[in-house]
């Protein structure tokens, strides 16, 4: 196993009724709170109204209308409405996309340059305000890790801003917020869980014995409990656990011991940045490609041991093993009702040398990742996947 450090920080409060304890808790750090949130969703759900009965004390300011895939643009608006209005807490309410929005206004406050700067160079990244979390999707993680992915539409960038100051203060993670979620968010959310994990199981280490049993449970429990959550969208107990799972699947505990870069993310944060797809449909789509792309003799054992482990394949030969377990994984993105192919989200070849060629220069992939692919690598994959 690799050396490794480990402090989160977040405190997190799981389950239902929990975000009563934002009335107390916010309180430490001040009174003047920058409400931020997506959609109307959280008005439909009640959610709003809560918040607001919760922090009947408090002056709330709003942000509203963060996208799917979190503008620099909508960053920048927040960090100089913090500047203007004195704002004490970040309060992000939402997924994701909001959390990492929130994430990136708490710290762009104390900078007065481009906020993309400290996307670009984390050293500039001095301070930040206290930021806390009312969950309403599992998926990325950000509930729980000091990371926030910001998309520049000036320079079709997606990239990460990754600082310890930018963990969460509190998160509520409060099950019961997920049961209104659309089929899609759902599927796309399990996906999004279900590749974190891979991320981290498919390193260049292969000696953490218990961090990969760790992750195959969290991978079983994410098909054991995705489909249920999509059939049976108020059913308590797949929501709690697909929650903890989205979780701790981003809070570094499936890395310990291991190392290296991602692989598909970079090349999925391309689809994002460029054509503003869900990120967890993007993922669904090309990870079964990659999985296909990187199986050769020096992979395959790890492939076998991922299929046999968490998808109980009883195939004896290795290869064959590893085979039904690519099958398998594909075929679980789509009874979930996600799409296998870029076509289905109308993606065509036309930008696939440019992001390509992008996927790797903005990451580790040629250097430091599970197979090092280079562009020309990452561009099949793509094709692969229309």
């Amino acid at each position: 196993m690799n050396n490794y450090e480990y402090c989160v920080p977040t405190d997190i409060r799981f389950g239902e009724g929990q975000i009563e304890c934002l009335r107390k808790e916010i309180g430490k750090y001040g009174r003047r709170v920058l409400l931020v949130y997506g959609g109307g969703s959280i008005m439909r759900t009640g959610l709003y109204d809560k918040v607001y009965e919760v922090l009947e004390d408090y002056d709330i300011f709003e942000l509203p209308g963060i996208e799917p895939n979190p503008k620099l643009s909508s960053v920048k608006k927040g960090a100089d409405f913090c500047k203007a209005n004195k704002i004490d807490v970040v309060l992000a309410v939402g997924g994701g996309s909001v959390i990492d929005a929130s994430k990136h206004i708490a710290c762009a406050t104390f900078y007065d340059g481009d906020p993309w700067d400290l996307v670009l160079n984390k050293k500039l990244v001095t301070k930040a305000l206290p930021i806390f979390v009312v969950l309403t999707i599992s998926a990325t993680g950000s509930e729980m890790n000091p990371g926030a992915v910001i998309s520049n539409e000036a320079t079709k960038e997606k990239l990460e801003i990754n600082h310890p100051l930018l963990y969460p203060t509190l998160s509520v993670c409060d099950p019961t917020y997920m049961y209104t979620l659309p089929t899609k968010q759902t599927a796309a959310g399990t996906a999004d869980i279900f590749s974190h994990i891979l991320e981290q199981y498919f390193q260049p280490n292969d000696g953490a014995y218990i961090t990969d049993r760790l992750s195959e449970a969290a991978l079983k429990t994410c098909i054991k409990y995705g489909p249920i959550a999509i059939a049976n969208p108020d059913d308590y107990e797949a929501r709690s656990n697909l929650m903890w799972t989205g979780s701790i699947a981003l809070n570094h505990l499936f890395t310990f011991g291991k190392g290296g870069a991602w692989s598909v993310h970079p090349i999925e944060h391309e689809l994002s940045a460029f054509y503003d797809l869900t990120h967890g449909v993007g993922l669904a789509i090309l990870t079964p490609a990659w999985m296909r792309y990187v199986l050769c003799d020096v992979t395959v054992k790890r492939f076998a041991m991922y299929a046999r482990n968490v998808w109980d394949v009883e195939e004896a030969d290795d290869y064959y093993a590893a085979v039904a377990g690519i099958d398998l994984t594909e075929r679980f993105f789509k009874d979930m009702g996600l799409p296998g192919t870029l076509s289905e989200v109308g993606i065509n070849d036309s930008q696939f040398v440019e992001m390509a060629s992008e996927a790797v220069r903005t990451s580790g992939l040629s250097t430091r990742a599970y197979v090092k692919l280079y562009a020309s690598d990452v561009e099949q994959i793509y094709r692969d996947c229309l």
